[in-house]
């Protein structure tokens, strides 16, 4: 096996989903096999946008792109996929992260290999890229963030290659990921109220919920992503309300909530808040999975939070 760097341009089309499957021609298909179970790190060229190396995802198979002759699609392990806390620049104090792309000065390369858009990575390059990228230290960060006491960790040290691969599947570390990218997004307001909720220390009550869940096959992309107050998660996750297919129009289930709990806690205009960056908007796909398999099923006889 061996890792790799994937180009990828903003606004691609659905068969190039970074979270679901990486679309490329034949002549990297060699390289991309050898990725099967393996890491891969996302970069976005220079020319295409401003984010640099942006996430990090896992190879599950490798498959002919159906009527595409010479095309193939490299489908992304469900669960794998996780954007950086931080975008990441090729060049640091002036030198590429990659060393193949370095010449012995230090200098970055020009033309060539810059321009492939399937790059093996070593291991050593993968982990500063990750390093940069997923900070070991992000949970501390992010309980530490509105209350400096807020947190308690063992600070021990440990090898350098543990935490890396840590932090790429241990299901608390992606939760705050997820979280802290999501919340980001949507500028720390409500998707389904429009509201900026804080506490008295000033932390954003509100919280980031999965459309399509990870045990669902869903993934930690920001597209699979909606920021939503407490008591609206519960009423997303249990099918009480979705997104029409429009991607916009909010729909609930009248049987099941009183219309003056829709007036109440639902923007007066019925639709979602966009996220600032419209290429973090939701997918088409992870909402139409959600109006398909949980609205209008009711998943738990909890009491409502309204009651």
């Amino acid at each position: 096996m061996v890792k790799l760097v994937l180009l990828h341009k903003a606004n691609s089309i659905y068969e190039d989903e970074p979270d679901v499957v990486y679309d490329f021609p034949r002549s990297y298909l060699r390289a991309i096999e050898e990725a099967v179970g393996d890491w891969i790190v996302y970069y976005e060229p220079v020319k295409a946008g401003p984010k640099g190396y942006f996430a990090v995802a896992k190879i599950s198979d490798v498959i002919p792109k159906p009527n595409a002759e010479g095309r193939f699609l490299a489908r992304i392990e469900p669960g794998s996929f996780l954007p950086f806390d931080r975008d990441v620049p090729r060049l640091v104090d002036g030198s590429p992260l990659e060393t193949a792309l370095m010449e012995p000065d230090g200098s970055p390369k020009k033309g060539g290999l810059v321009q492939l858009a399937v790059r093996r990575l070593p291991e050593e390059d993968f982990a500063r890229i990750v390093n940069l990228g997923l900070p070991e230290e992000l949970e501390q960060i992010e309980a530490t963030r509105y209350d400096p006491n807020g947190g308690t960790f063992d600070d021990s040290a440990a090898p350098f290659e543990r935490p890396v691969l840590e932090r790429l599947t241990r299901r608390p570390y992606r939760d705050v990921a997820f979280r802290r990218k999501v919340r980001e997004a949507y500028g720390y307001r409500c998707a389904l109220s429009g509201l900026m909720l804080r506490n008295g220390g000033g932390r954003p009550e509100v919280q980031a919920a999965h459309i399509r869940p990870v045990d669902k096959q869903g993934s930690d992309s920001v597209r699979n992503g909606l920021a939503l107050s407490g008591t609206l998660h519960w009423m997303f996750d249990r099918g009480l309300i979705s997104i029409a297919d429009d991607c916009e129009t909010i729909l609930v289930s009248h049987n099941k909530v009183p219309g003056e709990v829709v007036s109440r806690l639902l923007s007066p205009d019925g639709r979602l808040l966009k996220p600032e960056d419209p290429r973090d908007a939701p997918h088409p796909e992870n909402l139409k999975w959600h109006r398909e398999n949980v609205f209008g099923r009711v998943l738990t006889d909890e009491p409502a939070p309204w009651g």
